[in-house]
């Protein structure tokens, strides 16, 4: 990695990833689509407003799907599209360095 000029792809991604709460919601939804609540509850600490928001921009990007789907009451799922799923790399590597160097959080 050349760290004498940065790179404009580097730095738009990490606009879009280094938002609070944003890796964690693409965490959640790696597995299955997933309704608003379910996103809601797997985040300790994130306001619905918030989680609507980043999902907004997730959606935007073109990360994230939402499928409305027309019965009663409404059902709306958020899922990951290919570019999403491309995420998973980007998680599990993540998820290897935390494994080998984070400590656990102080229990309160």
């Amino acid at each position: 990695m050349d760290c004498e000029t940065p790179c404009p792809k580097y730095e738009q991604a990490m606009q879009v990833l280094g938002k609070k709460w944003t890796c964690l919601i693409l965490r959640c939804l790696l597995a299955e689509p997933k309704r608003f609540t379910e996103i809601s509850g797997y985040i300790d600490g994130l306001s619905d407003r918030l989680l609507s928001q980043r999902l907004q921009e997730l959606e935007e990007e073109g990360i994230v799907q939402r499928q409305v789907f027309a019965r009663r009451p409404v059902l709306v799922e958020y899922s990951l599209t290919p570019k999403g799923q491309a995420f998973r790399k980007v998680a599990e590597a993540i998820q290897d360095w935390a494994n080998d160097w984070a400590t656990e959080p102080a229990t309160v």
